[in-house]
């Protein structure tokens, strides 16, 4: 900043208010500030900016997996809403880690975000500490994590299964299967609590052998679904709670020599681009991703902002049943609709 103020012809104070924007600067001094900045290639430093200002208009988010078409899109929508507020944002993956988690929340603000967005992984970890020193403000996103009390937006997971098995059961579906992610994870407690629930609600069983894990990959979604359909008595419409492992189930369909909807209903958790270029296209649970993405930056901002005492806010959100045709009516319902 000397030298640019040197070869200006202006004092170093005049350099600094033009650059941070903390005084007004006349149009000739800024014409020649702006070309010695040019002749010179000055580039501020942003450390040591931080340093002086206390912030680095930088924020950490955290994800669990990135090729997630969910986590992809709320990825979009966050580094928009912050990129229009002046924040960069730093991005990382956990792969539904918890050391991993730890390691890059540490990471992150050993850079000194200003702020975390936390797709959290598990129970436990260093979240809560964070949460209570109160130093860096965060928002969890899309999962809640037991015993931290802090901003949220979430979806609200159980009614969304619940409505889309009971759609199921009056198409005439018995014998439901559902694949589901790990059991920590509390978007997928709400889910399997959603599918019992709707179940029970139309008197039918909850069967266990037809629950399976898909550890939310497509490679697991597809043993899930083998499993399933090398039941003896196999379900006639397979529910999973996620996209990566609906994908692993149609290969299984396919693999085994069946086919979706005429052998097999099948539909799906989190609506995603091609659902509906799928043959058959995917009857799927469509989560708001524009407004959990702005909800978030939106909470966050508000603390950063000054808003910090205030008690934590929850945001639950509903999702919506998008109804295609990969589902099929059975029995007397299917003479109904046919008639």
């Amino acid at each position: 900043m000397l030298h640019v103020a040197e070869a200006a012809r202006v004092s170093v104070a005049t350099v600094s208010a033009l650059l941070n924007g903390t005084a007004t600067v006349s149009p000739e001094l800024t014409q020649r500030i702006e070309q010695a900045i040019r002749d010179i290639g000055y580039k501020r430093n942003a450390i040591a900016r931080s340093l002086k200002m206390g912030t680095t208009r930088t924020i950490g988010l955290t994800v669990p997996h990135i090729t997630n078409p969910f986590f992809t899109d709320v990825v979009s929508v966050i580094q928009q809403a912050f990129d229009r507020a002046g924040y960069a944002v730093m991005l990382c993956c956990t792969d539904e880690d918890l050391n991993t988690q730890d390691e890059q929340i540490r990471l992150l603000l050993d850079r000194m975000v200003d702020g975390l967005i936390v797709a959290r992984v598990g129970d436990g970890g260093i979240l809560k500490g964070i949460v209570e020193d109160a130093n860096v403000p965060v928002v969890l996103l899309d999962r809640l994590c037991e015993g931290v009390d802090t901003d949220a937006v979430v979806l609200d997971n159980q009614r969304a299964v619940f409505d889309a098995i009971t759609y199921l059961i009056h198409l005439g579906h018995r014998r439901i299967g559902y694949i589901t992610g790990t059991s920590d994870i509390s978007t997928m407690r709400d889910r399997m609590t959603g599918y019992r629930e709707a179940l029970q609600a139309a008197g039918l069983p909850v069967a266990q052998e037809l629950v399976r894990s898909g550890n939310f990959h497509e490679i697991d979604g597809y043993n899930a679904t083998m499993q399933l359909l090398s039941l003896h008595d196999r379900p006639s419409a397979i529910f999973s709670a996620n996209n990566p492992m609906v994908i692993g189930t149609m290969k299984a369909i396919r693999d085994i020599g069946l086919n979706c909807p005429e052998d097999i209903s099948v539909a799906c958790f989190d609506d995603f681009p091609w659902s509906d270029v799928f043959v058959p296209q995917l009857t799927t649970v469509a989560q708001p991703v524009q407004a959990i993405g702005e909800q978030a930056a939106n909470l966050l901002l508000d603390r950063l902002a000054g808003n910090r005492d205030a008690p934590p806010r929850k945001l639950v959100l509903k999702g919506r049943l998008m109804i295609r045709n990969s589902c099929r009516p059975l029995g007397a319902v299917a003479q109904t609709v046919s008639a």
